[in-house]
């Protein structure tokens, strides 16, 4: 007979009764919740102050170039991310998780001493890595932990403490520049979460047998001749399945505005006479919300579906957009508006799209298909990037972030077209 979610199973190879169920696996997955909060401190060590290092500390002048720290995490992280579905199959999530944070430990550094820009840049394509391999195991391993029924609260508990950590960083970065300069200080504090990732990391769990569980109790078996392999996947999520094509589309236009605001509005806010601690309040507002925000949405979505959600959440960030622009004649105001709408909008899509995905993958392929998600959804950094440098070098920075809203828009639109909901409850 075929157990149900939440009942027992046979054990681990720990000899640990393995079943599926937040409340069940609450132990794990809150260090889970834990661990992801370090992943987001080390990435918003970035936030307010790096850009401001490029112009301020090595003289860049090119937008573009300022930007390239953003390209080279962002295709960075795509490349690993897709890379973490397939290496899942060959080493478990726990081993990855802790190469993860072996990679990052010497970022903190880097960012703090680096001689010129390049080290910058290069610090940047291991922080790719770090967040890659990092953040895409801890959201498989709740997933993993969950099942199918409590999917959308698990991605919303998992990215709430991450970018609420992204957000707080952000923040303290701002003020620790504005009484102690731009480096080294503002980026010693990712030591602390560096040793705090890595040592946590230790203690986890594998969930290899949570995953064998469910493919287990799985309704619909895979279908004769169906390929679990990384190309077919790539190609399924990707564009030939209507509704992951959808998410995948809405995942990278979500990080493109992410990636653009992250290297425009410093620069913006600070042209018109923003200070530093101002700043950093306009940039950490905004991950924490859409860190916070994703804790209701997270449950929201398995109630009510993902698709109004994701629909809606694209619509209020390309709001968030216009406001930044339409108020910059008073430039605080104008930054803190926008920074709530674009959280609020950020928190109703991220756990929804991370859901959908889940939802229309079988157990069997879905960590490609997670890591084809988040492939695409992390380009959508260094393409925001790419972007905003090169709108910004020709027309200014308002083109750049004009361009960004109109693209947030019309995804939002494609999302709504494309997107079915299957929820599993």
């Amino acid at each position: 007979m075929k157990a149900t979610p939440g009942t027992a199973a046979p054990t681990g190879a720990s000899g640990r009764c393995v079943r599926l169920g937040l409340r069940k696996n609450w132990s794990q997955f809150t260090l889970l919740v834990v661990v992801n909060v370090a992943v987001g401190g080390l990435v918003g060590l970035e936030r307010t102050t790096v850009p401001l290092i490029g112009t301020d500390t090595f003289g860049l002048t090119s937008d573009l170039a300022v930007f390239s720290f953003i390209i080279a995490f962002g295709l960075t992280k795509a490349l690993t991310n897709l890379a973490a579905g397939t290496l899942t199959a060959r080493f478990r999530r726990k081993q990855l998780l802790v190469a993860g944070w072996l990679i990052g430990v010497p970022v903190p550094f880097a960012l703090a001493w680096a001689p010129s820009w390049g080290w910058v840049v290069a610090a940047n394509v291991l922080l790719g890595l770090n967040q890659g391999l990092t953040w895409s195991m801890t959201v498989n391993m709740k997933i993993d932990l969950v099942g199918p029924s409590r999917r959308g609260l698990a991605t919303g508990l998992n990215e709430a403490a991450g970018y609420t950590a992204v957000g707080a960083t952000a923040l303290l970065t701002g003020y620790l520049a504005t009484d102690y300069g731009l480096r080294p200080v503002p980026e010693l504090i990712g030591v602390v979460f560096v040793v705090a990732g890595l040592a946590l990391t230790l203690v986890v769990r594998d969930t290899a047998a949570h995953v064998a569980l469910e493919l287990a109790q799985h309704a619909a078996p895979l279908s004769t001749g169906e390929s679990t392999g990384l190309a077919a996947t790539f190609a399924r999520t990707s564009w030939r399945d209507r509704s992951l094509r959808g998410a995948s589309q809405a995942g990278l236009v979500n990080n493109l505005n992410d990636g653009l605001t992250w290297g425009v509005f410093p620069l913006l806010f600070t042209n018109h006479g923003l200070g530093l601690a101002a700043v950093g309040l306009i940039k950490g507002l905004y991950p924490i919300l859409w860190g916070i925000g994703q804790i209701p949405t997270g449950h929201l979505a398995d109630r009510i579906g993902r698709k109004p959600l994701i629909v809606t959440g694209m619509l209020v960030q390309a709001a968030g957009l216009v406001l930044a622009l339409t108020l910059l004649d008073t430039p605080l105001l104008a930054g803190i508006l926008s920074a709530v709408a674009l959280g609020l909008g950020t928190a109703m899509v991220y756990p929804a799209l991370i859901a959908s995905v889940s939802d229309h993958a079988h157990p069997a392929w879905r960590a490609n298909a997670l890591g084809t998600y988040r492939f695409w959804r992390d380009i959508g950094y260094a393409g925001g990037a790419l972007v905003a440098g090169v709108l910004a070098d020709a027309f200014g920075l308002k083109t750049a972030v004009s361009a960004a809203a109109v693209l947030t828009a019309g995804s939002g639109l494609l999302a709504a077209r494309w997107i079915t909901d299957t929820t599993n409850r």
